[in-house]
């Protein structure tokens, strides 16, 4: 076991995975040649070769149409879209072919794919290349997202996203590929495509969050602490098929939940979070539900991205709010 960055994580589990299945192809912009444009495909074309690992004209459209058509044929697909920003021309493809084939062909066709894509702010990128769109993707029936937040849980769940008879988009925090480290051991096991994970357990408050803005959730949970406030800090991860259960389970127990993201508030994925703990935890609830997340605008880059991002204070704010309720 060695302490290994989010990327490198992402590089381990790919190269895993093709080294036992051959039907596994990596294709996306700059992925052999360059490494990606992260370099998380760095050292795959001089180990897998070219068949493998290919290199596509800047069409993200066809990328996806490409992937479909693989997936389709017995192939395992992984395609690299640079930026979360730059998904949507694939979304033709997701919505109407990757997530329908099953149900098309009754059953006879599944759409194992990955699309793969750096999401999310915090690298002082051009307009395009810090959003985070996943709500827009969890309204697609038979498609799984996937938001990873530590290099374990990456290793872990890009695994399960390859093997699997399903299409999966699978956002990687951009922020977090190279700020922390963790222990990541290449053993080949994948982590469960459907629950949740408990980071923190709690009594007084929920604080549910997912991808790269859980380290500033992390960072609030220390700090509430010090206030004499127990935070149960739920890190979402596979948002379709949402595990409700560990969430429900958890505001049941404290009576208050805090939810945060970094995609703009209006119709986030918080929403739908919220809305599902009115109907299932309403009577538990000791205090309205807080929400702290992303604004309704474009990404003011660059000089009001860190401004743009949720961060501890903004989430304490929220804790104290939900915890003046008596």
């Amino acid at each position: 076991m060695a302490d290994r960055m989010l990327v490198e994580a992402v590089r381990m589990a790919l190269a895993r995975v093709m080294s036992e299945d051959e039907t596994v192809i990596l294709l996306g912009e700059d992925i052999g040649r360059n490494g990606g444009v992260f370099r998380a495909t760095n050292g795959l074309l001089e180990r897998f070769g070219e068949q493998r690992v290919r290199d596509t004209p800047i069409a993200e459209a066809a990328i996806a149409g490409l992937a479909v058509g693989l997936a389709a044929q017995g192939m395992r697909p992984v395609a690299e879209i640079q930026f979360s920003g730059f998904i949507y021309p694939c979304i033709d493809q997701l919505t109407n072919h990757a997530s329908r084939l099953r149900t098309r062909t009754r059953g006879r066709l599944t759409c194992p794919l990955v699309i793969r894509s750096p999401s999310g702010g915090g690298i002082h990128a051009p307009e395009h290349h810090s959003e985070s769109m996943e709500a827009l993707l969890t309204n697609v029936p038979g498609l799984r997202v996937v938001f990873p937040s530590s290099p374990k849980r990456a290793y872990g769940l890009l695994l399960s996203a390859i093997r699997g008879p399903d299409p999966v988009v699978f956002f990687e925090p951009t922020r977090l590929y190279r700020s922390a480290k963790e222990d990541v051991d290449d053993s080949g096991e994948g982590l469960p495509l459907n629950c949740c994970f408990t980071l923190r357990e709690g009594t007084d408050v929920t604080l549910v969050t997912w991808g790269a803005t859980v380290i500033e959730a992390l960072a609030a949970g220390d700090h509430a602490a010090d206030e004499g406030v127990s935070v149960e800090l739920i890190d979402v991860a596979i948002l379709k098929p949402l595990d409700f259960e560990t969430i429900r389970a958890s505001v049941s127990k404290t009576g208050r939940a805090v939810i945060v993201h970094e995609a703009p508030i209006s119709g986030g994925f918080g929403a739908e979070i919220a809305a599902r703990i009115a109907d299932e935890a309403l009577l538990s609830l000791l205090a309205p539900v807080k929400r702290v997340a992303g604004y309704d605008v474009v990404m003011p880059l660059p000089r009001l991205e860190q401004f743009y991002l949720p961060d501890e204070p903004r989430i304490m704010a929220a804790i104290r709010d939900v915890m003046s309720y008596t």
